[in-house]
Order: structure tokens, then C-alpha cells, then sequence
């Protein structure tokens, strides 16, 4: 018997097929979202250290309409998505109960989880293809056994020889299902942990942008607040 992947698809039955086809669309599915995410977190990565060189001067000098503006023009940055709804949200005129710098501080909170979340857009795929993907192949490798015992059945005859062949195809199932599951759980842990890190380094700045607004703009609405008591 070959082995060859072409001769071991021809003699599947058609469940068998659709199985193996089904793990090929999964192994596919989890290709395409390790390539997105990689692409789209390296240009981010990029696109920011581009914009804290540009801004960080600005920042310093409390030019906050400046950073506001080129903050809209760098929407790849997920720093720059977090910058400017806080930068508007500060710089508005309404007057309200709550200061300025607590309405920016709410804003940023609310930025860093929708940020969070597009960053970790796809990786429920790559979890899920991680833990189905072997019971597929399983799946697929009773499937085959039960066609190559059914042949057994129809034929009439019996013996090692007649069945290994069936059960070899069967357990390539399982080996697919495994060579599906395997890479995508080791590229989730990868993406995970490196979308961690992107959360953590976000937070610290966006926490600075907060220090800076509150050195800035916190001693005015302190008086703001004591005029208003007098």
C-alpha cells in the first residue's frame, strides 16, 4: 500500500473526506489569523514608536491639541487610539460634576479594554481549532474503522492483512487532527502573551498621559472647586 497523501485520499470513504476537509479549513482558518494578527501588531508596534518620538516633546510642553490632532491621523497605533478620545474628552467645554482629568481618566479605562479587544480579535479561533481539532481527527480515525470494518463485513474476509490498511487510513485522521491542534495552541500561547505585554505597556502610558493631564489641568480644577465653594 502507498502511503502517499494523494493515494490516502482517494481510498477514504466520504465521511472520512469530509473530516480530513474539515481539519484542513480549521488548519487554514488558524493560518490566516496567526498572519493577521502578526501584520497587524508589528504595524501597530511600528506605527507608535513613530508617534511617542513625534509626540513625547509635545506632551512635555502640554501642547495637548497638537498630540489630539496627529493622534486622529495615526489610527493604527493602539496608543494613538487611546489618546485621542482622552485628549478630547479632557479638552471639552461642558461643565459637569466630575473634573476634567477624572472624565479623562474614565475614557482611558474604557479605550485600553476596546483596544484590548481588537488586539485579541481572532485568538478565539485559534483557541477553539486548538482544542476541537484533536477530537475531529478522532472522529475521523472511528469513522475510518468502522468503513474498513464494514468492508471486512461485505467482502468476507478477514485476517490482519485486510483490515490495516483501513485502520492506517483511519489513524491519519488523528494524526492530522493532532498536526492541526498542536501549532495552533503553541501560536495562541505566542499571540496571548505578546498581546499581554502590548496591555501592560499601554496602560503605563496611557497612566502617564494621566499624570501629565492631571499636572496640568488638576491644580485649575482644584481651584475651580474652591472658588466655587467660596
Amino acid at each position: 500500500m502507498s502511503f502517499s497523501p494523494l493515494h490516502i485520499w482517494a481510498s477514504m470513504g466520504l465521511m472520512s473526506k469530509v473530516v480530513a476537509a474539515f481539519l484542513l479549513l480549521m488548519a487554514a482558518m488558524s493560518l490566516a489569523v496567526v498572519v493577521e494578527r502578526w501584520i497587524a501588531i508589528l504595524r501597530g508596534q511600528a506605527t507608535t514608536q513613530k508617534f511617542l518620538a513625534t509626540v513625547a516633546p509635545l506632551l512635555e510642553r502640554g501642547q495637548f491639541q497638537t498630540v489630539q490632532t496627529m493622534a486622529e491621523e495615526h489610527k493604527v497605533s493602539p496608543f494613538a487610539r487611546i489618546v485621542s478620545p482622552v485628549l478630547r474628552k479632557m479638552m471639552r467645554e461642558e461643565e459637569g460634576e466630575l473634573p476634567p482629568v477624572e472624565l479623562a481618566r474614565r475614557e482611558a479605562e474604557r479605550q485600553k479594554e476596546a483596544v484590548g479587544g481588537e488586539l485579541r480579535r481572532g485568538l478565539g479561533v485559534l483557541a477553539s481549532v486548538g482544542s476541537v481539532a484533536p477530537f475531529v481527527g478522532l472522529l475521523g480515525t472511528v469513522v475510518g474503522i468502522i468503513t474498513a470494518f464494514q468492508g471486512i463485513a461485505s467482502t468476507g474476509s478477514g485476517g490482519l492483512g485486510s483490515v490495516s490498511a483501513g485502520i492506517a487510513e483511519a489513524l491519519v485522521e488523528t494524526a492530522l487532527g493532532l498536526l492541526v491542534a498542536i501549532p495552533a495552541v503553541l501560536l495562541f500561547n505566542q499571540l496571548n502573551a505578546k498581546i499581554s505585554g502590548i496591555e501592560s505597556s499601554l496602560a503605563r502610558a496611557s497612566g502617564e498621559l494621566i499624570d501629565e493631564l492631571e499636572n496640568k489641568y488638576g491644580h485649575r480644577a482644584s481651584h475651580d472647586l474652591q472658588a466655587a465653594a467660596e
